[in-house]
């Protein structure tokens, strides 16, 4: 299974087979992903011996995170997905870093997946039992453990995407799409469109 990543200024991939990621590959960038996401794998499943033809499924991080960078790895995880025939699952950064750093942690009970938000807030989520992602100030006190993503590299990121999707490929899953907890910044113009003569 390949599992990939570009919801905020990074391009990362994971390889996973029989329940265990064979390799990652991570790319600090905060422009350029779509021209080298694709490249990127190819080159790590080279290094491997895997096509693009041997994957059985595929997770994608959906963000939250940079608006841009999550529609080009959610595109590229539908098209793949329709090209080779394969299902593809969307993984939340909450679920990915409740994953990966509750793990490391050796948290099991009630917990917060925290996530950098413009503005000074942070986007959170409760987990066990799961609550709705909320928006919060940066400042506020929180009733459980924290688990920040900013405390994850790209490359750990996208092994937990990788671990919560091969979960989650075990049943039917809606295709992947980008998960926003905020409207984009950027809006069309207001100014009425221009009149065309005959």
């Amino acid at each position: 299974m390949l599992a990939f990543d570009t919801s905020a200024a990074h391009c990362a991939a994971a390889l996973l087979c029989s329940g265990r990621v064979m390799c990652s590959h991570a790319e600090p960038m905060a422009k350029g992903q779509a021209e080298r996401l694709l490249p990127m794998i190819e080159e790590m499943m080279a290094t491997q011996g895997v096509a693009l033809a041997d994957l059985t499924g595929i997770a994608v991080g959906t963000g939250p995170g940079n608006f841009t960078g999550i529609r080009i790895a959610v595109s590229l995880a539908r098209g793949l997905a329709l090209g080779l025939g394969v299902p593809a699952v969307g993984v939340t950064g909450f679920q990915a870093v409740s994953h990966t750093a509750g793990m490391a942690a050796g948290i099991e009970g009630p917990h917060w997946v925290a996530i950098d938000a413009p503005r000074g807030q942070v986007y959170a989520q409760r987990f066990v039992p799961l609550g709705a992602p909320v928006i919060r100030d940066a400042t506020c006190v929180f009733d459980a453990p924290v688990l920040r993503m900013a405390d994850l590299t790209p490359d750990q990121l996208v092994r937990g995407i990788a671990d919560v999707g091969a979960g989650l490929l075990a049943a039917p899953q809606p295709r992947p799409a980008p998960f926003y907890l905020r409207g984009a910044d950027a809006a069309p113009p207001s100014d009425p469109p221009p009149v065309i003569l005959p």
